[in-house]
């Protein structure tokens, strides 16, 4: 079975049918977000969701930040994970946050993630000998921590409260509940698969072997945490009336999450707003969309400002450290010079004043 979908896999990468079918998914997402938005939005008193902002209590907006601080900080342990997974182990930790923070929260508002975030990635981990290749399965391991624990808490919240994804895919709630228990059983599936042998995807040196059942379950563990506090700001942010429950925001937001990531639009611009409205539809439209706003200046914005910061005192850093090195090598090779047989100094003196 396994071998009959890697060549299925395989057929449809030669023919382009995947990439085909991805953009189609992108557009055709982005295109009924759109059209939600249009009829969402059109009653909208834009003076209202200013007012409903500045309303926003300050300890709202503190508890909001730090949770959002606290799902980056877990964030960070995806990039430690992965590099700990594919053997380099003496990179030290700061620099896996750096990489965490920096490539998620620019891919996140750049958007196409996988290339910006692994762009962002190979410029920091090259200069510790990693290589493409090594930073190309970093981003893969990562993401599929990100997405084991967005399976996880889709799986566990939908089969809980199967009505609040009802909100956004119109299906009945007992459809969704057993699509929910079928992810769960598929997450059993995959630990079950990984933990009796070793188990590895790719061919050559793209290949990575798949971490086993109990630190699989860690990766689970790892993204049920950070989704649980993204999700934890988006319910101190959202109003409080009606009151749903932290079970069917966090469901509701994890599937926005979910769809933006499928649009490849910057930050899930549009579609995530866009699933966010339809699934909150009992919610004062005024005072969901400030806290939405609120939500993407603390979890977009802030944090893509504060890693250009970073990244650009990382590289004057490295280039004045860079010229230091080039002076002290040049300084040295004066010396040896100057120690040197008289003739020979001169000689090359010579030489480099004629440029040859």
């Amino acid at each position: 079975m396994l071998e009959a979908i890697r060549r299925t896999i395989s057929f449809l990468r030669q023919k382009q049918i995947l990439h085909r079918l991805g953009v189609a998914i992108s557009v055709t997402v982005i295109g009924i977000a759109c059209y939600v938005l249009y009829h969402m939005l059109r009653g909208i008193d834009v003076d209202d969701v200013m007012e409903a902002i500045r309303d926003t209590e300050p300890r709202q907006i503190a508890l909001a930040a730090l949770f959002v601080a606290a799902g980056y900080f877990t964030l960070t342990f995806y990039d430690l994970f992965a590099v700990r997974a594919i053997g380099h182990r003496s990179i030290p930790y700061r620099i896996n946050a750096l990489a965490g923070f920096t490539s998620y929260s620019i891919g996140h508002n750049v958007g196409a993630s996988v290339f910006t975030g692994g762009a962002v990635r190979y410029r920091i981990y090259s200069a510790w000998g990693l290589n493409a290749i090594d930073v190309a399965k970093i981003c893969f391991l990562a993401g599929l921590t990100f997405w084991l624990g967005n399976a996880a808490v889709l799986g566990l919240g939908i089969a809980y409260h199967p009505e609040a994804a009802a909100n956004i895919d119109q299906l009945p709630p007992w459809l969704n509940r057993t699509f929910a228990i079928a992810i769960i059983c598929a997450l059993v599936g995959y630990v079950v698969w990984v933990s009796t042998q070793p188990r590895a995807v790719g061919r050559g040196p793209w290949t990575v072997v798949l971490p086993g059942g109990s630190l699989t379950l860690l990766q689970i563990a790892i993204g049920i945490v950070d989704l649980s506090f993204c999700a934890l700001a988006m319910y101190v942010l959202v109003p409080d009336e009606p009151n749903l429950g932290f079970i069917v925001v966090a469901v509701i937001f994890v599937s926005a999450t979910l769809l933006g990531f499928a649009s490849h639009s910057p930050g899930g611009l549009g579609v995530f707003d866009a699933a966010m409205l339809v699934g909150l539809w009992q919610m004062d439209r005024e005072d969901l969309l400030a806290g939405m706003l609120l939500f993407r200046l603390l979890y977009y914005i802030a944090p893509f400002v504060i890693s250009v910061i970073l990244l650009t005192f990382r590289e004057l850093i490295l280039g004045a450290r860079s010229k230091r090195l080039r002076q002290a090598a040049a300084r040295g090779l004066e010396a040896r010079l100057e120690a040197g047989p008289p003739r020979e100094a001169a000689y090359v003196r010579e030489r480099g004043d004629s440029g040859a």
